[in-house]
């Protein structure tokens, strides 16, 4: 024994000189990583992906490690370990005189030996591996201190399987952070690393041997125990942290130098979110609807909450991988909304400006609404709702300063091609975005009108805004959520707190619905990522439900702001949407923007005189005659093209009293103005091509007129109704036209024609 104990102590002195001599080593093996973490913003590990080697270990510094965790290991480990410089000679002691009496006295291992061999995968077996562990130990001890030690144990350490460091075994075993696990289960897996694999946690059987070490411990640390503790154990019910894959992987790609990225993800909400995409999609998967996208975002600060990139990340055969929030698809006609918010900021229209939907050509496009049919003039507001087509596009021509392509760049879709090549197809669709330049947008929308991209995770530096001002103004977008509510009774999902619009790619390939509630944006998108068309996906029947369904569960507070100091509320005619006179029946109010809404007294409806003896229209009560005073309706020529085509046909207004129609126009200054040919232009004709052989001649006319007269000259070229052309085969040279309407009243212009062979 005497022998023994001189012979370690010279060991020690050949160690401690050893050690001495030896350099700073790294604390960790250099090949060795450690698992990349995502959590929520709370700091919650909801990803967690394995090393390179295959492990799951995760970096957790030691003020990240509960206090119970570091007083169970120690007490089972090292009771000593914060006065031993590295080796513990009384233990070793202990520990050999076990060996040679052939009773278990313990090891002679400290916690810092411990860190030796694990640092340098050492096997301490022989006398040779015991002897460069101490080295080790002594040479650990001299560069670093106590608590950088016991942290490096506790990432070090192996706690069963593939999980390795404390870190993740408290995520992988306990269902919880490290920092939060209590005496008892830091009683349970301090005593791991022990026998990590006879000891390893299992959720098919239970493990006797990890019980019983677990309670030996437990007893030291709480005597006064009750004895059905010893039944005790870890049984894990946790998968691994695998949420929101398709966000962990691109977080992961931007912050590549971080090993722990937090996100700004809302977990309740994200699980919400989840949980209602999934049973929607099995809800309606007879009808071949197989994957979704969602996207949820506060929109103030611009942070996502709830990032879903596919229905099913793990699923091939819907393509689950493929991160639907940043592919690019057509949205159909989820742009509207910022054609009509640019159209009442530059002062073209209000929410109840009447708007054309009939059959109207531009060049060569010819648009067409969903359902192919025409409703006529209609509200601006009920066209955004109803999503008609033709009026969007009809808008869209007419922006300026900025056009709508400009507008969208700007708001930071990334178009990859020119404004040209999109042409007036760009409002129903005509160009591909992502689900995450959607959410920006309406996100612009729902908040404070600059754009700014969308904030993933907290992390230096903060996105910048791309526009100091904003780039649509505070009264248009009010103005144009308010245009986005459902009417009263208009539908069984409506809720008046969301202000929400869909859109139906060309093809039934994707099915969007977008949706604001207070300060929250929410995204949605049906289809298939391969792009195949199916029927069933129409957003208003599909995308819609959903969107209001995710509102619903989620319980976001309702926060509906009233109408900014640049609004003002209104009383309009509620035909025309004009400002009413004593003719106006029918009234109604609206939001309007002083000094920039288009706004007139009612042109449509008209107090006038008839002869009460023959019904026809006289221009003033002469006293001559028995007269009555009527209201009628007094629509544009080609609006009342427009309701005869929608079939909602409107009656005439009486014919005027022979020469009375002359009375009359001359008492207005309504005269027609010639919209075809332009004025002072070369028209071009050619003579062998019968599509080429005339120049369109028309006329937008007042209301009441029926027939206009078309002049060369002093020549007569014919008479037309005010919304049909009439084709004159024009012969070479300078011509003035003249166009006359039924009432007396003219204008004319000044082009030339040339003829070629």
């Amino acid at each position: 024994m005497k022998r023994g104990l001189r012979l370690l102590a010279a060991a020690l002195v050949v160690s401690a000189a050893a050690s001495w001599l030896c350099p700073k080593p790294a604390l960790y093996p250099e090949a060795m990583t450690f698992s990349r973490a995502l959590t929520d913003r709370e700091g919650q590990v909801i990803h967690l992906a394995l090393t390179n080697d295959g492990k799951y270990r995760l970096r957790t510094p030691l003020l990240d490690i509960s206090p119970n965790a570091i007083r169970a290991t120690l007490t089972l480990e090292d009771r000593h370990f914060h006065e031993h410089p590295g080796v513990n000679p009384l233990s070793m002691l202990r520990a050999l005189w076990g060996v040679v009496s052939g009773t278990r006295q313990g090891g002679g291992s400290t916690l810092t030996m411990q860190v030796a061999r694990l640092r340098w995968q050492l096997r301490t077996t022989s006398i040779v591996g015991k002897a460069t562990q101490v080295v080790r130990a002594l040479q650990l001890e001299r560069h670093y201190t106590k608590d950088e030690l016991l942290e490096a144990y506790f990432n070090l350490a192996p706690y069963g399987g593939n999980v390795e460091g404390i870190g993740a075994a408290s995520l992988l075993w306990c269902g919880k952070a490290a920092k939060d696990v209590t005496l008892r289960e830091s009683a349970a897996l301090a005593v791991l690393p022990q026998s990590p694999t006879r000891r390893k946690p299992s959720v098919a059987k239970e493990n006797a041997e990890h019980s019983k070490a677990m309670h030996r411990l437990w007893q030291r640390l709480a005597p006064r125990s009750d004895p059905l503790d010893e039944g005790y154990a870890l049984l894990p019910e946790a998968q691994v942290p695998r949420q929101v894959p398709h966000l962990a992987r691109r977080l992961f790609k931007e912050q590549s130098q971080s090993i722990i990225v937090r996100s700004t993800i809302d977990l309740p909400k994200q699980r919400l979110v989840e949980r209602t995409l999934t049973k929607h999609i099995e809800d309606h998967r007879e009808s071949g609807i197989a994957n979704g996208c969602a996207l949820l975002v506060h929109a103030p600060t611009r942070e996502v909450l709830a990032y879903v990139g596919s229905a099913g990340f793990l699923d091939n055969d819907i393509l689950g991988q493929v991160d639907g929030v940043m592919a690019r698809r057509s949205p159909g006609s989820a742009l509207k909304p910022f054609i009509y918010g640019l159209a009442m900021q530059q002062g073209l229209i209000h929410p109840r400006s009447l708007v054309r939907d009939g059959r109207l050509t531009f060049a060569d496009y010819n648009p067409e609404n969903f359902d192919r049919e025409f409703t006529g003039p209609v509200p601006a507001a009920e066209a955004l709702y109803r999503s008609r087509n033709i009026p969007a596009v009809a808008l869209t021509q007419k922006l300026t300063s900025p056009r709508l392509y400009d507008f969208l760049k700007h708001a930071g879709v990334a178009f990859p091609k020119p404004e040209s090549h999109y042409g007036l197809a760009l409002p129903l669709g005509g160009a591909e975005v992502s689900m995450e330049e959607l959410a920006q947008l309406y996100s612009l929308l729902a908040s404070d009108g600059r754009t700014q991209k969308l904030k993933m995770g907290f992390w230096f530096p903060v996105p910048r805004l791309s526009s100091k001002q904003a780039v649509l103004s505070e009264e248009a977008r009010y103005l144009t959520r308010e245009m986005l509510c459902s009417p009263p009774g208009s539908e069984v999902m409506a809720d008046p707190e969301i202000n929400w619009k869909t859109g139906t790619s060309h093809g039934f390939r994707d099915a969007w619905a977008a949706g604001m509630h207070g300060e929250y944006v929410l995204v949605v998108w049906l289809g298939n990522f391969n792009g195949k068309a199916n029927p069933s996906l129409v957003a208003r029947q599909c995308a819609a439900p959903l969107l209001f369904e995710m509102f619903q569960r989620l319980g976001l507070p309702k926060r509906r702001q009233g109408p900014p100091a640049g609004v003002e509320d209104v009383e309009l005619c509620a035909v025309s949407g004009q400002l009413p006179t004593p003719a106006c029946q029918h009234r109604t109010h609206g939001g309007f923007i002083p000094g920039v809404s288009p706004i007139t007294p009612c042109e449509i409806h008209r107090e006038i005189l008839l002869d009460t003896s023959s019904g026809l229209r006289v221009a003033r009560d002469d006293g001559l005659r028995p007269v009555k005073r009527e209201v009628w309706e007094f629509w544009p020529p080609d609006m009342l093209e427009m309701f005869r085509r929608a079939g909602l046909p409107r009656r005439d207004p009486p014919a005027y009293a022979l020469g009375e129609a002359l009375i009359s126009a001359a008492q207005t200054e309504a005269a027609p103005r010639i919209v075809s040919p332009l004025p002072k232009r070369r028209y071009t004709l050619i003579a062998h091509d019968p599509a080429r052989q005339s120049v369109p001649l028309r006329a937008d006319a007042a209301a009441g007129v029926r027939q206009v007269f078309w002049f060369a000259g002093s020549q007569f070229l014919g008479a037309t109704t005010p919304v049909q052309p009439l084709l004159w085969k024009a012969k070479a040279g300078t011509w003035t036209l003249q166009v006359l309407d039924d009432q007396g009243r003219r204008a004319q212009c000044s082009v030339t024609v040339e003829v070629v062979e």
